[in-house]
């Protein structure tokens, strides 16, 4: 495995940020790493990076132990950070250049990287005069310059326009072909275009670890509901096949079901025997947006 942490606890003060999170990812998967604002997704890359040391746990990366020897484990890992790093007044060749000298990498062919990440038409520019699409290719390039096997990817389609979403989805595909690459972001239809694994986490801990085919099968439908009186959930929860149940404002509710059967005929014999009448009915798919919202919610 590239990646494995096990039993990961990192707490800041009272607050345990991470709260026993074990997860492995191996060669050639693509893992989008989800999470709402203060989950802890950010002191789990940081943690994987060697950036900040865990209170309890072990994380490996390559099988070097990040806390034993986190040079070692840093020369395998190309981190590119949500606020990419780059100074702008440097030219894209001297700044790959400087990054080179940093890893004390002789071999490696900076026009091969430039050309691999697409930047052969703007090489000859200063970082400063890029658009936020190539600048972010200049990071990926940076990340990717000592040949590690482990990219840590932070929302690196932020901002991004719909033809260099395209084009950095495409980018980070190809990568992941040989590589191990960790892909956080709050995109959900990103994750759904380029990652072949979901994990979520939710208050420091994961709550789901799925191969994302897995969840495209799942028999999950989720119904919006509307009724003209207010009910309590206990009643509800008597419906056949239900999983959750989320109090949107009032008497709008949204279930998940899990079931191959259409479970809106059944809302109806409920509101039927409860002499409730429907304002509202919407079904949608089980995505991994609404997944992401019953999880974390």
């Amino acid at each position: 495995m590239s990646i494995q942490l096990h039993s990961v606890i990192k707490t800041y003060e009272n607050q345990k940020a991470v709260n026993g999170i074990t997860f492995s990812a191996k060669k050639g998967e693509i893992v989008g790493f989800l999470g709402p604002n203060g989950a802890g997704k950010s002191t789990t890359m940081k943690i994987l990076t060697g950036f900040i040391k865990p209170d309890e746990g072990t994380v490996l990366v390559d099988d070097i132990d990040v806390l034993i020897n986190p040079i070692d484990a840093q020369k395998r890992i190309g981190y590119l950070p949500e606020h990419n790093p780059l100074y702008t007044d440097m030219y894209v060749k001297e700044y790959l250049q400087f990054h080179a000298d940093i890893h004390n990498i002789k071999t490696i062919s900076i026009n091969d990287v430039i050309s691999k990440v697409g930047l052969d038409k703007e090489a000859h520019k200063k970082i400063q005069q890029l658009s936020k699409g190539y600048r972010q290719r200049v990071g990926l390039a940076a990340a990717i310059l000592h040949d590690p096997n482990v990219l840590i990817l932070d929302e690196p389609t932020t901002g991004l326009d719909p033809n260099q979403l395209v084009e950095i989805r495409n980018l980070i595909k190809n990568l992941g072909k040989d590589k191990t690459v960790l892909f956080s972001t709050h995109i959900m239809q990103e994750v759904e275009a380029v990652c072949n694994r979901v994990i979520i986490i939710n208050n420091g801990e994961i709550v789901i670890d799925k191969q994302l085919k897995e969840l495209k099968e799942s028999n999950k439908q989720v119904i919006t509901i509307g009724f003209d009186y207010k009910i309590e959930e206990q009643f509800l929860q008597r419906l056949p096949n239900i999983l959750s149940i989320i109090n949107n404002y009032d008497n709008s509710w949204t279930l998940t079901f899990e079931s191959k059967e259409d479970m809106r005929p059944k809302l109806f014999d409920f509101a039927q025997e409860h002499e409730l009448k429907i304002l509202e009915l919407n079904s949608e798919n089980k995505n991994l947006e609404s997944l992401f919202r019953e999880l974390t919610s």
